[in-house]
């Protein structure tokens, strides 16, 4: 059976999953909580815990605390996901290898239906990466904005949340990349060739070539993988430490 402070816990993650309350609320009064559920202090603040541990409630000890409600945090799930690949001996490379079976058909759904509005996000994100051209860490930073952003325009939640936790794993292993190689011309020319991969792709999404587009991205997402890898295999853990 459940423990109390989980039972409670669970009620008061279902009203914040639901919108009932949510993120800045500040929760009623120990006292008010203590009453409602009738339990002890010790089983509310058991249950604070859980709720804290999940990054749903931020609690403040002392005479002005208190329990403020926090938004489901997907970094959160993106590092008990890296706990799990860890344990499974999962390698950066495999992760890269999921991102690039995901991200294609994502790419493909969006040059099936090209929208004005998502070519002009695309564009304006391909425009910030030339921005910061010269900037070695700015630049992979706003070339992982690009990837991420392919897969918010599909517009499908449950494909957002799973690929911006490979991404959380992806984006640390690249800023780890640069920062390893920096300066040199081979990091400058694969920098310079991501970004073109990029602006290309954007035509190809506006022109509806929705194969050629999956097929372009495919290539992209595999060598990135390549390069990444080829100054050695990391854990996962070694990132998200």
């Amino acid at each position: 059976m459940p423990k109390t402070a989980e039972l409670v816990a669970g009620q008061l993650r279902r009203q914040i999953v639901r919108g009932e309350l949510v993120p800045g609320d500040a929760l009623p009064s120990e006292s008010g909580l203590m009453e409602q559920f009738g339990i002890s202090r010790p089983t509310l603040r058991e249950a604070f815990r859980v709720l804290e541990s999940e990054a749903l409630i931020t609690v403040r000890r002392g005479a002005h605390g208190g329990a403020r409600v926090s938004a489901p945090d997907p970094d959160v799930a993106a590092r008990y996901a890296g706990l799990i690949l860890e344990y499974r001996g999962a390698t950066i490379g495999d992760v890269y290898r999921a991102a690039a079976i995901v991200e294609p058909p994502c790419v493909r759904q969006l040059a099936a239906k090209p929208s004005a509005v998502a070519v002009a996000r695309l564009r304006a994100a391909v425009a910030a990466e030339k921005d910061v051209i010269d900037d070695p860490l700015a630049l992979v930073e706003a070339q992982d904005r690009f990837h991420a952003l392919l897969v918010e325009l599909t517009g499908n939640q449950t494909l957002i949340l799973l690929c911006g936790m490979l991404r959380h794993i992806v984006d640390r292993a690249n800023a780890a990349h640069v920062a390893a190689s920096a300066g040199s011309e081979t990091h400058r020319a694969q920098a310079l060739k991501g970004h073109r991969a990029h602006a290309r792709l954007v035509n190809l999404i506006e022109q509806g070539k929705a194969e050629e587009a999956e097929k372009l991205w495919y290539r992209h997402t595999s060598s990135a993988d390549d390069v990444v890898n080829a100054a050695g295999a990391k854990t996962v853990l070694e990132l998200i430490d």
